[in-house]
């Protein structure tokens, strides 16, 4: 292996290490600055994902050999190595090779795409991001959860069509000098004029429980899209506040 002995050969290796690299970054960024703003993906952006990180992936590993060549290192022996070593790691690493294999199964049959809605292991939310090695799922909390992909492949999961309709519901409490009534033809009138709102089924209101200090009653809407749900019950949650406050006055 050849070490720079003199300063100018270990400055001129640093510099050109530190060249390739930031090249490299920058191609890289380049890279997925043009896949999503591409025209044809915007749509469904599994594939752009997909051909982004095989892009990148080649690109480090070109850079990876371009700097060993700066130290003299033997490309091709080492590949031969690598090659010998990958075999035996592959058998400790079957999972992790499971799940890449997996990926781009999945991305190249697009079973699964991004922006749709799935449910496996009792975990249901819409496909925010698809990796080589896991897909990103957001559940009905905003919890982001790393589904490995050879889980994906091997399990039965449930997909459902797009856009997935939900149904938010909403407790709330009215003060006794509040008519149930009034509220409830107020707040569906109020939720159907929202464009996220699903038509069918209609909003409706239900009365849960009477007291002396409260009416407990729920409401109930669909929305057309799964991955508005915390939007829309933020925005309808308002809307029944501003009501209570309004006839409280």
């Amino acid at each position: 292996m050849y070490i720079p002995t003199t300063f100018d050969d270990a400055t001129w290796t640093f510099i050109s290490i530190i060249i390739i690299i930031v090249i490299t970054l920058a191609i890289t960024r380049f890279v997925a600055f043009s896949m999503n703003k591409m025209e044809r993906f915007q749509d469904d952006m599994t594939a752009a994902y997909l051909i982004r990180d095989i892009i990148t992936y080649v690109i480090y590993f070109i850079a990876l050999m371009v700097i060993l060549q700066f130290f003299g290192i033997n490309v091709a022996g080492t590949l031969l190595s690598v090659g010998i070593v990958g075999i035996a790691v592959s058998f400790a690493a079957k999972d992790i090779i499971s799940n890449l294999f997996s990926g781009i199964i999945l991305i190249i049959g697009k079973s699964v795409k991004v922006g749709e809605t799935i449910e496996i292991n009792n975990q249901k939310g819409y496909v925010e991001r698809i990796f080589l090695r896991s897909t990103v799922i957001v559940n009905d909390l905003g919890v982001r959860i790393n589904v490995p992909n050879s889980t994906l492949t091997n399990n039965t999961y449930l997909q459902y069509k797009k856009p997935e309709k939900y149904r938010i519901d909403i407790h709330t409490g009215l003060k006794p000098n509040v008519d149930i009534e009034d509220f409830s033809k107020y707040i569906i009138e109020k939720i159907s004029s929202y464009d996220g709102v699903a038509e069918n089924p209609k909003p409706q209101v239900f009365a849960k429980e009477i007291t002396f200090e409260e009416s407990k009653v729920k409401v109930s809407f669909w929305i057309k899209e799964y991955k508005t749900k915390d939007e829309y019950k933020l925005i309808i949650t308002n809307e029944i506040r501003k009501y209570v406050e309004k006839v409280g006055e």
